[in-house]
């Protein structure tokens, strides 16, 4: 049977498939009537990107690795999205005049002749898997062609957008439905982690921030602003008719079988209301602190703060530097059943299982201090704090430490140094604070070089001395070896693809205690936590960038 069949011969030929599993694939064949290099991917026998290779030698075609070739993005879009999807065929670049077209299934004659007549050029087909094509189809035929669409039946059906009569239309109209659906959809696809709507003067700008910066993506008509925006505050369950008050909700819905929860902010502006919503990936929250990108130094220092059992911990840090995942994936650690976990949130951004999870609600009275005292009377082991925000917060939180607990919080400062005297500010007594006071976790977000397009180089001497690098430590000529950003399809032409976090982890040292309680500065204290073993942030994001994570702008980009 083997013998009978070229392609399953090549796969044996070259030690890819055996001839026994050959024989079992040639055999289901028979019975099912299913293409061959189907029932082999399907049953494991080979990977698809061996295969492909295989199936392009036997055609005498080139095969491409989609991942690794620059995607000339004009060129994409010249065979349009139902034709690229039906023949699993895109134009990828330009080639001496002639037009490089990737395509599944080079025997396909058919589709050869329809995108040579379609783009009047020269094709030179060469051979690419599904399924990187299918994400290049997706990523080049994204919202654009669709939303652009969609969003003008909406302008066409709804005219005017100020003179909207009977809002439940609207709001309920399908085109409206289908935008709004789709603009959450690409948001998901493209790794972002907020989506902007925002109403100008003339139009309706949507952005997304992907690996913490902002993208615009897109300009609408105006006159579906008020649909648009109605959509999404009858989604997030909050008032339509309040437009004058910046509300909060959250929307929860399956994007690609995946659960999403969606935090919902309004916001007034000039044009009309703002609407912001942060994309909580409930797979973020059991995230490990591995994961989280510590060095094992740092993440030995902050183990042994979090194994106690009591103490105050404060992760620090700016809006967005990932505080929460950081406390999340400390929670996950320590949820076991033997303790209560209770947290106080605003807003609870991931429901975690088998933990007690308050939401704030000032409207109601119920505010951050006054949950934290009536928890302590429900028997806490561990109490998460969202954030530390006044000096009453800060002092129950603290006295829940002397007497007890661990407390984990946040706290906005730009160091691990400047937090306790941060607390010192707010009026917390500074015996207080060095008695309750642990650990102080600062971190940054910074963007991980993209592993598929990242060009290594060595710096020059005058590079690694403004970076701050240790000169000293290096023989002569024993430069390291760094990494740019380039761009490739796989990371959206930025050079980056995911972001970790880069830390500095400060121990409350009887030196440290000393120091706070004669209030001296955070210089001194800086200086002393750095003679205490602590990496401060540009020496942790320095070696990370030596590590080929990612690169010195990045560094500096994130940390002063």
């Amino acid at each position: 049977m083997a013998e009978g069949n070229p392609l399953g011969a090549l796969l044996a030929q070259q030690g890819l498939l055996s001839r026994e599993r050959l024989d079992e694939a040639l055999a289901e064949q028979a019975d099912s009537g299913e293409p061959l290099p189907r029932i082999l991917i399907d049953r494991g026998f080979v990977n698809e990107v061996d295969l492909v290779r295989t199936l392009a030698t036997q055609v005498g075609l080139d095969f491409v690795d989609l991942s690794e070739v620059s995607v000339d993005a004009s060129v994409a879009t010249m065979v349009p999205e139902a034709l690229a999807r039906k023949y699993q065929a895109l134009p990828i670049y330009w080639q001496d005049e002639r037009l490089v077209v990737a395509i599944a299934d080079p025997s396909n004659v058919l589709a050869v002749d329809d995108i040579r007549a379609l783009t009047g050029a020269d094709v030179r087909m060469v051979v690419a898997t599904q399924g990187q094509l299918a994400e290049l189809i997706d990523r080049y035929h994204r919202l654009d062609d669709e939303v652009d669409t969609v969003a003008q039946e909406a302008a066409d059906e709804l005219g005017d957008a100020d003179d909207i009569t009977n809002l439940g239309d609207v709001i309920e109209d399908a085109p409206i439905v289908k935008f709004v659906n789709l603009l959450i959809t690409q948001a998901v696809s493209d790794r972002a982690s907020d989506i902007h709507v925002e109403p100008g003067e003339g139009d309706l700008r949507i952005r997304f921030r992907i690996d913490g910066v902002l993208h615009e993506v897109m300009h609408s008509p105006r006159s579906i602003q008020n649909g648009v925006i109605s959509r999404l505050k009858v989604m997030a369950e909050i008032d339509i008719a309040e437009r004058r008050l910046p509300q909060d909700g959250r929307i929860s819905l399956t994007v690609g079988g995946k659960p999403i929860d969606l935090r919902v902010a309004t916001l007034p502006t000039v044009h009309g209301e703002k609407v912001v919503m942060r994309i909580l990936d409930k797979g973020q929250a059991l995230l490990t602190l591995d994961e989280l990108g510590f060095l094992p130094e740092s993440l030995e220092r902050y183990s042994a703060s979090y194994t106690k059992p009591y103490g105050t911990i404060l992760v620090t840090g700016p809006t967005g530097s990932g505080k929460s995942t950081t406390l999340y994936a400390t929670l996950n650690i320590l949820n076991e059943v033997h303790r209560n976990i209770i947290t106080i949130e605003d807003p609870v951004e991931y429901r975690l299982s088998g933990i007690n999870q308050i939401q704030v609600h000032p409207r109601a009275g119920l505010t951050f201090a006054k949950a934290l005292r009536s928890i302590l009377r429900a028997d806490p082991d561990i109490i998460l704090l969202g954030e530390i925000r006044d000096r009453d917060t800060a002092i129950i939180g603290i006295e829940a430490a002397l007497t007890g607990h661990l407390v984990l919080s946040t706290l906005h400062t730009n160091s691990a140094a400047s937090t306790p005297l941060r607390l010192v500010e707010m009026g917390v007594e500074p015996f207080l604070v060095t008695s309750a006071l642990d650990c102080v976790l600062a971190q940054r977000l910074a963007r991980r070089l993209c592993d598929r397009c990242k060009e290594a180089y060595q710096p020059t001497e005058s590079e690694l001395v403004e970076a701050g690098w240790p000169i000293d430590d290096l023989g002569d000529g024993d430069w390291p070896t760094l990494h740019r950003r380039v761009g490739c399809s796989s990371c959206g032409r930025t050079g980056y693809r995911g972001r970790f976090a880069i830390h500095e982890v400060m121990l409350m040292t009887e030196e440290i205690k000393r120091m706070v309680i004669e209030r001296r500065s955070t210089e001194d204290l800086q200086k002393t936590a750095v003679m205490h073993g602590m990496l401060t942030l540009r020496e942790d994001g320095l070696r990370k960038v030596a590590a080929g994570q990612t690169s010195l702008e990045e560094v500096f980009r994130v940390v002063a």
